[in-house]
């Protein structure tokens, strides 16, 4: 058995070696038949490769925040509808290459939720990348700049979904405008895009400092997304250890 032990080490078959030699050291195994045995072994290789691949997409993902659906509150009213939201995290919408815009006040938890579902969704097979919306004008513009874009805009259209977070915090510049556009160009209704951003989508326009260019990304967004509207008080503010100071006359 070394031989074969060997070749499927060649094979890179751990997950099938290790449900081999369980199934060698336990009893209760061995009055299965062959078919039954082998069964066991496909199955232990197969969510081995599985969990590999997952942990492989939440890896590029990389995302601001590490969490799952498990750790979202419900119930602090904040214009969460936990039907809508599971929905969403099953992806039909990836699929159908919408856009979801996720808006609120600081705080209400826009980028959290994003990552919940970017995890989920990493988790159901889809492939996601995380970025502020500055750093992917800065990589967009040094890609250019090192003659590795070609690379980049690949890279980029591979993933079924990016996040952009902090989405027009800062005004547009008419350079960085046109980067973000030919971005938008490139994804629209061939893959998805998730804005959190703080600006109601009726003050986008005036974010982005050229006009011409405003009316273009707007158009390439607004038209195929769906919205989330976050309110309330801050999350931080909901979930913090320490408890407000009292006013001493």
């Amino acid at each position: 058995m070394q031989q074969t032990l060997e070749q499927l080490k060649d094979m890179k078959l751990t997950g099938l070696i290790e449900a081999w030699q369980q199934q060698q050291a336990q009893p209760t195994y061995h009055d299965l038949s062959f078919n039954e045995r082998l069964a066991l072994l496909v199955e232990r290789e197969y969510l081995r490769r599985q969990q590999q691949r997952q942990q492989r997409r939440l890896k590029q993902a990389k995302l601001f925040v590490g969490a799952a659906i498990a750790d979202v509150d419900f119930d602090v009213p904040r214009g969460l509808k936990k039907a809508q939201f599971l929905e969403w995290a099953q992806g039909q919408w990836l699929v159908e290459h919408l856009n979801l815009v996720l808006l609120g006040p600081t705080g209400t938890g826009k980028t959290f939720l994003s990552c919940v579902l970017a995890d989920h969704l990493c988790k159901q097979g889809h492939t996601v990348r995380y970025l502020k919306t500055a750093d992917l004008v800065i990589e967009l513009k040094l890609a250019k700049a090192d003659g590795s874009f070609p690379r980049l805009r690949k890279r980029l259209a591979g993933f079924e979904l990016i996040i952009l977070d902090e989405w027009l915090r800062d005004p547009l510049p008419k350079a960085d405008a046109r980067e973000i556009l030919d971005f938008l160009d490139d994804r629209y209704r061939r893959s998805s895009c998730l804005f959190a951003t703080q600006f109601p989508v009726n003050q986008w326009h005036q974010q982005i400092q050229e006009p011409t260019l405003a009316d273009a990304i707007l158009d390439r967004i607004v038209h195929d997304s769906l919205r989330l509207v976050l309110k309330g008080e801050s999350m931080r503010k909901l979930t913090s250890k320490v408890k407000p100071m009292k006013e001493v006359d």
